[in-house]
């Protein structure tokens, strides 16, 4: 399971790292806030498309193979397209995660429930059950886009999607970020400034004439 192979790698990172590490990266909408009690995801991508109708999610949670986070392009639509006997049938197939762009309902119990639950907007209405939906295409989820299998990882700060063929090296340039920023909190804890540890004098003279510079760790 992809989960089981990178967990140690991005436990010592966090999306941030991932970001500042590769600033190309899909980060879906701010919009799409975590609703539960586990919050990281770390899994490939099973999409599904269905809007005003939860069928095809509820079809998507069946489908998918253990470790895998559904992908729910509802449109940014405010109906429910899953709830607790969702999340409880998502535990059950032991899945990744949810991610709805659209509505999640019950809650009550997400709010404690330890699959991590990522959704647009909460609410108590749910959609029909009349359409079949569409399975693993390319869909629409916070404002990216997102293929079957790609990867997934969220954490408090948000959620990025990696196509898997860069993942290896995208976890290795955050952990060298994250060990860089460690040195520098290490400074500061000491006394010295932010100075110290960036290029800021030089960054600064070099755009001021227009020269090609970029900010970095001096420690």
């Amino acid at each position: 399971m992809l989960a089981d192979r990178y967990a140690a790698a991005f436990h010592s990172v966090d999306t941030t790292a991932l970001c500042d590490a590769d600033k190309s990266l899909r980060v879906m909408d701010s919009a799409i806030r975590p609703r539960s009690a586990g919050i990281g995801i770390l899994g490939p991508a099973f999409t599904v498309r269905c809007q005003d109708d939860f069928f095809g999610a509820l079809r998507a949670i069946e489908a998918a193979a253990p470790g895998d986070v559904v992908i729910i392009d509802g449109g940014s639509s405010e109906i429910a397209l899953a709830g607790e006997l969702f999340a409880r049938g998502a535990l059950v197939r032991g899945l990744g995660g949810i991610i709805v762009d659209g509505g999640y309902r019950d809650i009550g119990y997400v709010r404690e429930c330890e699959l991590p639950i990522y959704s647009r907007f909460i609410t108590p209405m749910s959609g029909s059950t009349t359409e079949l939906g569409e399975l693993q295409v390319r869909v629409t989820c916070g404002g990216v886009p997102v293929s079957p299998g790609d990867v997934v990882l969220a954490d408090q700060e948000g959620i990025v999607v990696v196509d898997p063929a860069a993942l290896d090296g995208l976890l290795a340039a955050a952990t060298a970020v994250k060990q860089a920023e460690s040195r520098v909190i290490a400074k500061l804890d000491a006394g010295a400034t932010l100075s110290d540890c960036l290029n800021i004098a030089a960054h600064t003279e070099a755009l001021e004439n227009d020269a090609e510079s970029a900010l970095t760790f001096l420690v």
